[in-house]
């Protein structure tokens, strides 16, 4: 989250600086020379945002499904949501859910493929079809689905050229898939039942790149996404709250 921050401060001390340098009118700034030096300044803010350093996080004791088949990762993100309603409503709220009812979704996913067609993905979801349904069908195997506490599901999003793994795809060839060169992304809805009667839902995403280079290249899709990626998970629990409390 932190190198994100930074290269988004840095990308937008960059097109400030761009800008003034063509219409220096800017309190302090007001040569080109010194717009060019903001410019440059946001150019190499934005290049350290992509090369901080990328840590392995390891889960000390698996408490959760995701621990079980993520329990090495270098990139993740955490969102929760208080739901009114039961653990049974809630869990198939998140079975249920569909693409319309995600506030930005439809919007946000077009951006990232850049308004490109494609086949029916996680990147190009019918907007009346259960999302979790479209996820397991175009790429994603669910690994682990305990009813009404957690639905966890995985994918290949890096793999090495020709060894993709497709439709052999299952839980347990996930599990196993360890070798350089892969990358894979873990996430979870975990459904917690709170004492005054209203559940806690809580979606983790964990990415886990197998090898230095292949962490390096995730690193930079992933310090670009992650504003987008982080609004989609929030959007996507409060689409489930409203259904699950409807």
């Amino acid at each position: 989250m932190i190198a994100s921050m930074v290269f988004y401060l840095g990308l937008v001390t960059l097109v400030a600086g761009t800008v003034l340098f063509f219409k220096p009118r800017f309190p302090g700034i007001r040569t080109r020379r010194r717009a060019a030096a903001v410019a440059a300044a946001g150019f190499t803010l934005a290049l350290i945002g992509l090369a901080f350093p990328i840590p392995d996080y390891r889960v000390a004791e698996p408490r959760t499904r995701l621990d079980e088949f993520a329990p090495v990762y270098q990139f993740h993100e955490i969102h929760s949501t208080t739901v009114r309603a039961s653990k049974e409503r809630v869990y198939l709220a998140i079975r249920q859910v569909t693409a319309g009812e995600i506030l930005f979704f439809r919007t946000l996913i077009w951006l990232r493929r850049a308004g490109q067609p494609g086949p029916e993905s996680m990147l190009n979801a019918p907007e009346k079809i259960p999302l979790i349904e479209v996820a397991t069908r175009s790429g994603f195997v669910e690994l682990a689905s305990d009813a009404g506490r957690e639905l966890a599901l995985g994918t290949v999003v890096i793999a090495p050229p020709g060894r993709t793994p497709g439709k052999q795809l299952t839980a347990e060839v996930y599990a196993r898939l360890d070798s350089p060169g892969f990358a894979k992304a873990t996430m979870n809805f975990l459904v917690e039942e709170k004492p005054d009667g209203q559940c806690l839902v809580t979606t983790v995403t964990r990415v886990h790149a197998i090898g230095k280079a292949t962490g390096r290249r995730f690193a930079v899709y992933w310090r670009i996404i992650y504003p987008g990626s982080a609004l989609i998970r929030r959007m996507w629990l409060r689409a489930i709250r409203l259904r699950a409390e409807a």
